[in-house]
């Protein structure tokens, strides 16, 4: 059984998959400060004796990484490890000024998305930020925008208002706010529904033949209903192109 990792800024998932199918899924807080076995002890904990064969991984936390690295050498060495970073084959070309700093998981789901639905697409991974990421017709990484992420934003907003609070995120009961928590609501929800929907009319205006756009990440269930661009919402989306990266590199030449 394949163990997918996706260590993200704010959370890591994990995916064990059976072939090219994926049968059960964790999210679990992503703490840089964890160290290799205590990130082993979570890992036991959720997956239990489930037989794991080989392990595909990305990262976007430096700091997480290195210690998710160690971790991999001491309690699963006897596998194949597969780590997302430069020189492992994707098969995604990445057409950007300095393709190194693109981050992992965008890579990733650009195969994924083009694997499942072919290109033109945009993805969009509502996450710590929120990343529009563009897949050419022949599943190139052509490049794409980056947002403050939902969660952050209120964060933020809440931090540096003193009127102004956390709350909750569901829609409210209109657009039109009726007290401070449904009026913030009403903004997170719509202002970034309406935010997607503005970026994707551009990038359709740039690149021709734009089809699917892919929604993922943990915040895209919130947004999905209401935006009407957004035309499919996988959330496993990052899993299935580390599975697909594992596969890739596991082959014979």
């Amino acid at each position: 059984m394949l163990l997918a990792i996706d260590v993200g800024n704010t959370n890591t998932v994990l995916g064990l998959f059976e072939g090219d199918r994926l049968v059960d899924s964790f999210r679990i807080k992503t703490d840089p400060r964890s160290t290799a076995d205590e990130m082993m002890l979570t890992f036991r904990g959720l997956l239990g004796n489930t037989g794991i064969t080989g392990v595909s991984m990305c990262s976007t936390v430096p700091a997480v990484l290195h210690e998710m690295r160690a971790m991999l050498a001491t309690y699963y060495g006897e596998f194949p490890r597969i780590i997302v970073e430069p020189g492992v084959k994707t098969g995604v070309q990445v057409l950007t000024d300095n393709p190194k700093e693109v981050g992992a998981d965008r890579i990733v789901n650009t195969l994924a998305a083009h694997h499942l639905y072919g290109g033109p697409c945009v993805v969009v991974d509502f996450g710590t930020s929120t990343n529009l990421d563009v897949v050419s017709a022949n599943g190139d990484f052509l490049g794409g925008a980056l947002a403050p992420g939902i969660q952050i934003s209120l964060d933020a907003l809440s931090a540096r208002a003193a009127q102004l609070r956390k709350v909750e995120l569901v829609r409210p009961r209109s657009v039109i706010g009726k007290n401070t928590v449904e009026a913030l609501q009403s903004g997170a929800l719509y202002g970034f529904a309406g935010q997607v929907d503005g970026l994707v009319d551009r990038i359709k205006s740039e690149v021709a033949g734009v089809g699917d756009v892919i929604a993922t990440g943990g915040l895209a269930e919130i947004v999905v209903p209401e935006s009407r661009t957004i035309t499919a919402h996988r959330p496993e989306l990052t899993l299935i192109g580390l599975a697909l990266v594992f596969a890739k590199n596991m082959a014979q030449p």
